[in-house]
């Protein structure tokens, strides 16, 4: 029989004991058969000192660890993105539209980010290049047609940005086939199936990122509840299939989001109908929110003054006869109400395909999230890939279903008088209109 070696030194024990203590057991009876003591010189089994009840460095942290301090990281940086969201609420239309402006670059350099490594491998020094020019120059041309849209009456009366106003299409043309021709004059033989594999990406990127964001920004110039209310539908209806899923779900939805479960889906959608509704209900109560802009020094303080929508305004409804026992035979109502519906139905059963569109590009790309400026979130596109498509339908039924055009606006009158007039013209209309008014009372003979 063997005899049993003493003195022998084990390297997972070596941090646990002392030179003196080698070949000892830390048992009260001195059996050599007890149990091993959950102590060593004041770490226990689990790396927490004993006297200092902190965690040993070099002790890795449990599988219960790891998950409360994400749980806490995320939490913070859930509050912090809140909060950044309110202030910028609060503080004006101006900063909601910087801030989906930071929102769109980022997501453009995440995603874009992707297609750079080979690049750079491929040592293809113009590539980056290419892409920042031509977000510029795709941003150049929409902001100025927002612009140029909502505040006419600001830029076609300035000396400066008349000229840029009124030739601004052809500026940004001009600007995007500088790119074009300089992308042509960069292709290098060997290369060129990858490069144009690169513009074709850059392309897509800027139509599925940038040009949807322009929308987001255009529905905050149309009312910050159009802003405002597809973005909460959206955050509601991502907890409540969350909630909805780890509670009831059992059947898988799609093979691309395993966790995604169907009935977390419908869950989701009859909560965020239901949230939808009274949204809309508290905030078509304000003014701030369902005004257009027409200043942009403008927020929550100041307010804002303006005739409201119709779709705000109560309405009588004649209802089914099968209805009447219950409701009444006249429903008065906002029309907003119905078209809530509409709004939280999209964001809780199409929307959804936009982060499902996302998790097949990670996959395809073999990454867990488009980057790490969040912590515990990841980047920026992996809070915001449903948050783009569900802006660009709002803007669509805003503009179809809700939106009222005026026949005439001082901004469209100023724009005809300017493009179709000469200056001898343009100063008959300002005379003729002059003494219009002067007759009319409205003004005194000066003006005339």
């Amino acid at each position: 029989m063997a005899k049993p070696r003493r003195n022998v030194k084990f390297a997972h024990r070596s941090n646990l004991s002392t030179s003196s203590d080698i070949g000892r057991r830390d048992s009260l009876s001195g059996d050599d058969n007890a149990p091993l003591s959950p102590l060593r010189n004041g770490i226990s089994v689990d790396g927490i000192d004993s006297s200092t009840g902190s965690r040993s460095p070099s002790t890795p942290l449990s599988e219960y660890e790891k998950k409360k301090q994400t749980f806490i990281t995320r939490t913070i940086w859930t509050l912090v993105m809140i909060g950044t969201f309110f202030w910028a609420m609060a503080a004006g239309h101006i900063y909601i539209v910087g801030l989906v402006s930071a929102v769109q670059v980022i997501t453009f350099k995440e995603v874009i980010a992707i297609a750079n490594v080979p690049s750079r491998e491929k040592k293809l020094q113009f590539t980056k290049s290419l892409n920042w020019y031509f977000l510029a120059a795709t941003m150049y041309f929409l902001y100025g047609e927002s612009v140029i849209y909502y505040f006419k009456h600001i830029v076609l009366v300035d000396a400066f940005l008349l000229p840029l106003a009124t030739h601004h299409r052809f500026i940004s043309f001009v600007l995007y086939m500088m790119g074009f021709v300089f992308f042509v004059a960069s292709l290098k033989k060997g290369h060129y199936k990858f490069q144009f594999t690169q513009f074709a990406w850059t392309h897509m990127v800027l139509y599925l990122v940038v040009v949807q964001s322009h929308f987001i920004m255009n529905n905050v110039f149309e009312g910050m509840i159009w802003f405002f209310l597809p973005v909460s539908l959206v955050v509601t209806n991502d907890i409540f299939a969350y909630i909805c899923g780890i509670t009831f779900g059992r059947t898988q939805l799609i093979k691309i989001s395993p966790k995604k479960t169907v009935e977390g889906f419908l869950g989701a959608w009859i909560c965020t109908v239901i949230l939808g509704l009274f949204m809309t209900n508290q905030l078509m109560r304000y003014k701030y929110f369902v005004c257009p802009v027409k200043d942009l020094g403008s927020n929550a303080f100041t307010g804002l003054e303006c005739t409201p929508n119709p779709v705000f305004l109560k309405q009588e409804y004649e209802l089914p006869f099968w209805m009447q026992p219950v409701f009444g035979k006249i429903l008065l109502i906002e029309p907003m109400q119905f078209h809530i519906l509409a709004m939280a139905t999209f964001a809780s059963l199409i929307a959804p395909f936009g982060g499902f569109f996302a998790s097949g590009l990670k996959r395809t790309f073999k990454i867990k999230d488009f980057g790490d400026l969040v912590p515990g979130h990841g980047g920026i596109t992996d809070r915001m890939d449903c948050q783009f498509i569900m802006g660009f339908f709002a803007y669509m039924y805003y503009h179809s279903f809700i939106a009222v055009h005026v026949r005439a606006t001082v901004g469209g009158i100023l724009e005809t008088a300017i493009t179709s007039l000469s200056p001898e013209d343009q100063m008959e209309v300002v005379e003729r209109l002059g003494r219009y008014l002067v007759g009319q009372g409205i003004a005194n003979e000066k003006v005339g």
